[in-house]
């Protein structure tokens, strides 16, 4: 009997890179004085990259 994981692939992809983006904008926030560098860290990685690869590999495994 297969068991089913208890995170999905997408989810974890989405933790490890929420955790990328919070250690990304906390140094910004120690080594730049950027609030825009701040946001564009936090968001970028922790909001977008997340979401263009959790497309980019459903569309792979839709092909």
């Amino acid at each position: 009997m297969a068991r089913d994981p208890l995170l999905s692939t997408e989810t974890k992809i989405t933790i490890v890179c929420m955790f990328l983006g919070l250690t990304a904008w906390y140094f910004a926030t120690e080594y730049a004085n950027s609030d825009v560098l701040e946001l564009l860290t936090l968001f970028g990685i922790g909001i977008v990259l997340p979401t263009l690869v959790n497309e980019l590999r459903q569309h792979s495994q839709a092909e």
